[in-house]
């Protein structure tokens, strides 16, 4: 039955073109003033409600630079919000109730073009759909980015956003930058704003802080990015055996410049992409258009998610499984959303132009039909919601790492079918960065999504005891880097020590903005400057606030005490213990 009603989630894609576009994350009580921020999925890591006294939208530097000069005069905290705000962590946030967010949803425009010179000058508040096909009208591609086409300049430049490459300057987009405009408080004798040119050759100190910023230097205006000449990809999907997977991932993509993996580590299996870049009058018309992605019935999201409540509820993970496998398996099948025309499927290799092959978010294309579809995360409607946990392990430890979650699994092989349910764990290769918080060294990327309770956040998890214990195996064991816009609280503790360069981003940061407007409870403490991100409380340990040394730190009404790790026995995991 399960697997029946997965068939005809993953139709609903094929059939529902035309979403009610996602909400705006910024919600006010009068115009704009007396306002409340969330993130896309309608909640932060804490739940906490984030707040503030107005909102400006504006559509102009010019009117961006007033704004900053005036909260600056006031002496008002400052937060930029996107479009979309998709961050998890708390990066949208003022503190208390009198700053000001600003809006970068106008500032969406094109500054200049320079075909012979490869650059682009967007405004900050350009999604990645934009700038991608604002790229191909010059016949240029931006050569890596993520695969979701929702994030902003901004934001991608905020938290440091990537693909999947060992090869060039790497996969981070921000490494593919020339050029970042900040405006930032000013002293009153500046008018109380400063308006930073920050580049490599002129301010390599200030430009590698501002590469990577977290927000916290001011708001990115414009950018201008570093293009190549148009070119074409040969992708084909194959899954495999994983049982060498831990020697594959550590050499493949030397093979593969946009390689990447698909893990279902309970089915033993991985799906290699085998992702090249080729000439551009190589025959081909592929589009890649990444089925979860699409929009989807809101009716058929209700269903699904209620099965995985129930599948949650149960404590027995054989649904999960089967469920799992069928949404993968026919995933696989249907190519993942990759067409030879645009249409179809025809067969491997599919080979296109980088614009149509490298991200993708149809469900955002702006079609009201009153909620009857949506994005599946869309908090409006009874849809996903989920964790998500993704790290940066060394290359050096990878092998080791993978070898660990395979150890999980054989003490119990059903344990990871709830990854998997989530189409499993996206590894996607990174690389050394001049950022100075971006990646220290080349590193694979895991991606962990799985359930989270919508209304109660003391409802322990069907086999959590695992996944924290992967998070922490990678965190504390293997000294992974977490990605700063996707994460739960425990991944940012100490974060800051992690970072060679940490120091001098402090200084940069205090030089730009030395009263701290721009700043927060919650930067502050990833940034290692007053206080740690851990919450402890009753059933902290249950969404990530901290990690279990009492047994009330997990459920124990329910079952579920603190004890160590299976395999890494230094973690402490909230593990479901039978009388």
């Amino acid at each position: 039955m399960v697997f029946w009603l997965s068939l005809i989630f993953f139709f609903c894609f094929l059939t529902f073109a035309s979403p009610t576009p996602p909400d705006d994350p910024v919600k006010c009580d009068s115009g704009n003033s007396m306002c409340s921020v969330t993130n896309s999925y309608g909640a932060f890591p804490d739940r906490s409600t984030c707040e503030a006294a107005k909102v400006e939208y504006p559509k102009t530097e010019a009117e961006l630079i007033s704004i900053v000069a005036a909260a600056t005069k006031a002496g008002q905290k400052m937060r930029v919000v996107t479009r979309y705000s998709h961050s998890i962590p708390k990066l949208a946030c003022t503190d208390g109730k009198d700053g000001v967010l600003i809006s970068t949803k106008f500032l969406n425009n094109v500054v200049r073009t320079n075909r012979y010179a490869k650059t682009l000058t967007v405004e900050s508040g350009v999604t990645l759909r934009q700038l991608i096909e604002e790229a191909a009208k010059l016949e240029l591609a931006l050569p890596y980015a993520p695969y979701w086409w929702g994030l902003t300049v901004g934001g991608l430049m905020g938290t440091g956003a990537h693909g999947s490459s060992l090869w060039g300057k790497g996969s981070a987009v921000h490494d593919y930058v020339s050029e970042i405009r900040m405006v930032s408080p000013g002293l009153a004798s500046d008018g109380y704003v400063k308006v930073r040119v920050l580049s490599e050759t002129k301010d390599p100190e200030e430009f590698r802080a501002a590469k990577v910023s977290l927000g916290v230097l001011g708001v990115v205006s414009q950018v201008t990015f570093e293009l190549q000449p148009m070119f074409k990809r040969s992708l084909t999907y194959v899954m495999q055996n994983d049982s060498d997977f831990e020697d594959q991932a550590v050499t493949f993509g030397e093979k593969h410049e946009f390689a990447d993996f698909l893990w279902l580590p309970s089915q033993g299996k991985v799906v290699y992409r085998m992702d090249d870049r080729v000439p551009l009058n190589t025959s081909g018309n592929g589009l890649f258009e990444f089925f979860p992605f699409r929009s989807q019935l809101s009716a058929t999201l209700a269903i699904i998610r209620s099965l995985e409540e129930s599948e949650e509820s149960s404590g027995d993970a054989t649904k999960t499984c089967v469920s799992a496998e069928g949404i993968t398996s026919f995933l696989f099948a249907l190519s993942y959303g990759l067409t030879n025309n645009g249409t179809t499927f025809t067969g491997y290799p599919v080979i296109g132009r980088q614009n149509r092959m490298m991200s993708s978010g149809t469900c955002l294309d702006s079609h009201q039909d009153g909620l009857n579809t949506s994005c599946p995360w869309d908090p409006r409607v009874k849809g996903e919601f989920f964790h998500q946990t993704t790290f940066s392990v060394p290359l050096t430890f990878v092998k080791s790492f993978i070898n660990d979650i395979k150890a999980l699994v054989k003490i119990e092989p059903k344990a990871l079918c709830v990854l998997e349910r989530s189409n499993g764990i996206l590894i996607r290769y990174v690389t050394y960065s001049t950022a100075f918080l971006g990646k220290e060294e080349k590193a694979l990327d895991f991606d962990l999504t799985y359930y989270r309770s919508k209304d109660d956040p003391l409802a322990p998890r069907l086999y959590e005891d695992f996944i924290e214990e992967i998070e922490q195996m990678a965190i504390f064991k293997y000294n992974a880097l977490p990605h700063w816009g996707k994460n739960r609280n425990i991944a940012f503790n100490g974060v800051i020590y992690k970072y060679k360069n940490a120091n001098t981003f402090l200084k940069v940061k205090e030089r730009f903005d030395s009263l701290g407007l721009f700043s927060t409870a919650w930067t502050n403490q990833i940034l290692g400057l007053k206080g740690n991100v851990t919450i402890v409380k009753e059933g902290c340990a249950l969404e990530g606030l901290c990690v279990c040394s009492d047994d009330a730190h997990c459920a124990p009404d329910k079952g579920y005490l603190c004890r160590p790790g299976k395999v890494y026995t230094k973690a402490r995991v909230c593990t479901r213990v039978h009388a």
